[in-house]
């Protein structure tokens, strides 16, 4: 199951909107074929493993990290491919959420005959799978908040300069994470002051699709120019309200972006609409970039799934960005609590992967 999950991470950035799967082949002690998930459309993860092992199939046990497809999609279910090739038993580590499938894949499996064992690895394949499993139980975009801060929580100086507050290790980095995300959110102020072109550079894989570039401005004040709506890069989202003006939007869909009118939540966008309205678009995780006040209100609004920060080796002083805006805190009892899940140090500067330790539900 390990050689599987190895496998499943190959394909973490074409599988999408498709969970990334690994599939190991033993007979007799030996691996005789492998296989991960492919491109939407593509042959999934047990059936390329298939192809890769032919006759030597028949008898054999197959490891796969998610329970085989019973459904016909774009492609045939895993389960038949299975059953035809002859395996004789299947140990997979965790049932498929998508209600397509949800413990059918494993129903037809034993029906067929087919022995399987469930469970093996489930923590490992439940956090490597977290995303596609968070937006299939919950229909909303895993939103995984991403900033850098210097060592005293200080995302900019007191002049708003904050190039560069971590190093070229830390940023290649951050240009993985937008790789691995179908969609990357900031909001008004920040693509005022900093014309992001939201795009994966600095060397990273590129993913078969560019990642989604969303901006929330509830009341028009980004104008439609720039790299953000330069549409040869990427495609983008605009998430407004009824505040904007009508001449607003009509520029951002003259420049070739698509126009979301959302209603209002706490002075800006129902953020339950944005993360549905993405999920619907196939997006399992959305990268939010910031700034202060978009990351406040996701935490505000209890739509924050995971935080990666980056912490840089300067100290920034009191009248520097905070991290976080529009966001207080009565008292420690009422202090929301994360748990680290990771820590990583990158040359001078560091990365700290942190969760929310309760799972309160998002006020909706």
């Amino acid at each position: 199951m390990e050689a599987a999950l190895a496998l499943a991470e190959l394909a973490r950035l074409i599988a999408p909107p498709n969970p990334w799967v690994g599939c190991v082949l033993v007979r007799d002690g030996q691996v005789v074929g492998e296989g991960h998930t492919l491109e939407p459309g593509s042959a999934h993860a047990e059936v390329n493993a298939l192809a890769a092992a032919g006759a030597a199939a028949r008898g054999a046990t197959a490891y796969t990290t998610l329970e085989p497809c019973s459904h016909h999609g774009r492609t045939p279910p895993c389960v038949d491919a299975l059953v035809g090739a002859g395996v004789s038993r299947v140990v997979t580590a965790i049932f498929d959420p998508d209600p397509r499938v949800s413990g059918n894949g494993v129903a037809r499996l034993r029906d067929a005959g087919v022995a399987v064992e469930h469970g093996l690895m489930a923590q490992e394949v439940r956090r490597q799978l977290r995303p596609y499993l968070h937006q299939r139980s919950t229909g909303r975009a895993f939103a995984l908040l991403k900033a850098a801060a210097s060592l005293d929580g200080r995302t900019a100086a007191a002049d708003g300069t904050s190039r560069w507050i971590t190093g070229p290790d830390a940023r290649r980095d951050a240009h993985r994470l937008r790789a691995e995300s179908g969609a990357v959110l900031v909001g008004a102020g920040t693509a005022l002051a900093d014309r992001p072109s939201l795009t994966v550079r600095h060397g990273q894989a590129r993913p078969p699709r560019p990642p989604l570039r969303v901006l929330l401005d509830s009341s028009g004040r980004v104008p439609a120019s720039g790299a953000l709506f330069d549409r040869s890069l990427a495609p983008t989202l605009v998430f407004t309200s009824a505040r904007s003006s009508a001449t607003a939007r009509h520029a951002w869909e003259a420049a070739g972006a698509e126009v979301f009118v959302a209603p209002e939540r706490d002075a800006g966008v129902d953020l339950a609409v944005v993360l549905r309205a993405l999920a619907e678009r196939g997006v399992l995780q959305v990268l939010v970039e910031g700034g202060a006040f978009v990351h406040g209100s996701f935490l505000r609004s209890g739509y924050a799934d995971g935080l990666a920060l980056y912490v840089g080796n300067a100290v920034l002083g009191a009248s520097g960005a905070p991290l976080f805006a529009g966001f207080e805190v009565a008292g420690m009892d009422r202090a929301p609590r994360w748990r680290v899940s990771g820590a990583e140090r990158m040359h001078d500067d560091g990365r700290v992967d942190s969760e929310p330790a309760a799972a309160a539900p998002p006020r909706e």
